[in-house]
């Protein structure tokens, strides 16, 4: 029972994360992402746009301790720079998350793990950059 108490606190505290899915590149994720996130500074305090690609920065890292209520990660299965916290971009995310922090992104069909064979087969096009099933399974 304390373990169930724990989970829903733990759950609570989480960030909501919102996927604007779509087929392939071109077809409006962004847009609408970056509309929803208009209509969601309309209706409440102000939010931050960043991938929180810190590349060692301290200006850029402080960001995460203003603990904004939303951040806008485009392109969630993306890897990052070179020297960032997290080699992938759906892992900078699952923190925010763990944060608190709300989190829109973006995502292609052929990015999801269980589906990019699928797409590979269908299309022909090799598929470098996944997100895990469980990551995407995070989104209300």
């Amino acid at each position: 029972m304390l373990a169930a108490l724990h989970r829903d606190e733990a759950r609570a505290r989480r960030g909501r994360l919102k996927i604007f899915f779509g087929m392939c590149p071109g077809v409006g994720k962004t847009y609408a992402m970056l509309r929803a996130a208009q209509q969601e500074l309309l209706d409440g305090p102000p939010l931050l746009v960043g991938l929180v690609e810190t590349h060692g920065r301290k200006e850029t890292e402080a960001l995460l301790a203003l603990k904004p209520r939303l951040v806008l990660v485009d392109e969630f299965a993306h890897t990052n720079a070179p020297g960032s916290r997290h080699p992938k971009r759906h892992q900078d995310v699952v923190e925010l998350l763990d944060a608190g922090i709300d989190v829109f992104t973006t995502l292609n069909v052929q990015h999801v793990e269980s589906r990019a064979d699928a797409v590979r087969q269908i299309t022909g096009a090799p598929v470098h950059e996944t997100v895990p099933d469980s990551v995407v399974e995070l989104a209300d």
